[in-house]
């Protein structure tokens, strides 16, 4: 042995083991997420009740979770209503004639469509960040493809802070209208103990407009969903990125645990039918959205929200 290695294996041997403090590890199925060696998400991508992908559950950093279970596992007192509103999602309830939003293997509706999973690409674990890429294939119960899908999620840990990144690009291979509707884009339902209707959720948005009432259908850069979990105060926000179509954004934001960012509502939110929110892509066209999901102990103004969001409007 040379005597310099000799002399460094006895230093290294006292030196702490650095691992990835955010780690992602891929299953055939879905892929899973813990910060700090606690879970914090699955991001499911395949199996026979996945009609669009979707983020299950949602954690805080002191580990409660925010988003509700059901489906997905049943808790005692956790409603039963809607559900294809699985953990986060990013769907659309009329594309052309398709409707990927309401779209339960289970349902029979007509003219559902499907986000499919066509590859997993890179997953990377990090000190402080971890982040998954995808690809998505947008079609309806037949095959046939109206859109494609890329998709890179970042999740971070800061402090008591987690937060996950979304950069979503969707792409025509026909021509493809998105449709003014009410249920769209970029959704999460809520926990019950944190919804506004009949627990202690406060709804607010970043002009300080609170309660479904005042919130709902507005534009606004984010809003913010709040409440007590067992004496625990946390809440969970939506940043739209001023980069987005429409940005800012109109809110679907419900009491009843629903919260939504939705581009593409204009006169189911006014009520002015002569407005339409619809966009029509046509093939090779594209359109980019991001938003950044924020996780915070406290309510909105406790988390510093409207200084997160001037940091997260500077990113390109």
């Amino acid at each position: 042995m040379k005597p310099v290695l000799r002399f460094l294996l006895p230093i290294l041997a006292l030196l702490p083991v650095v691992t990835a403090q955010v780690k992602i590890t891929s299953g055939p199925e879905k892929v899973s997420v813990e910060i700090d060696g606690k879970p914090f998400t699955d991001f499911f991508v395949a199996g026979a009740e996945v009609t669009k992908p979707y983020l299950h559950p949602l954690r805080a950093a002191s580990g409660t979770y925010v988003t509700r279970m059901w489906p997905m596992a049943e808790v005692a007192g956790e409603p039963t209503d809607h559900k294809h509103q699985r953990g986060l999602w990013f769907a659309h309830a009329k594309v052309n004639e398709l409707d990927f939003w309401n779209n339960e293997a289970s349902y029979t509706t007509k003219n559902r469509g499907r986000i499919a999973l066509k590859k997993l690409g890179a997953v990377k674990s990090g000190k402080d960040q971890g982040s998954i890429q995808a690809t998505f294939e947008w079609m309806d119960m037949a095959g046939a493809i109206v859109l494609t899908e890329s998709r890179l999620m970042t999740f971070r840990k800061e402090g008591d802070l987690r937060m996950v990144d979304f950069d979503i690009t969707l792409t025509a291979v026909v021509p493809s209208t998105f449709h003014d509707e009410k249920d769209g884009v970029f959704g999460l339902r809520i926990r019950p103990d944190l919804q506004e209707q009949k627990h202690s959720g406060k709804i607010v948005n970043a002009e300080g407009l609170e309660t479904e009432k005042a919130v709902w259908g507005k534009p606004s850069n984010w809003v913010d969903y709040s409440g007590d979990v067992s004496g625990e105060k946390l809440g969970i926000a939506i940043f739209d990125h001023p980069g987005n179509p429409r940005h800012p954004v109109r809110w679907h934001v419900r009491g009843y645990g629903l919260f939504a960012a939705n581009p593409f509502g204009l006169a189911v939110f006014t009520g002015d039918k002569t407005k339409s929110g619809s966009m029509t892509l046509m093939p090779k066209d594209s359109l980019r959205f991001r938003y950044r999901v924020v996780i915070h102990p406290g309510d909105a103004a406790a988390a510093h929200l409207p200084e997160l969001y001037t940091k997260y409007e500077a990113t390109k």
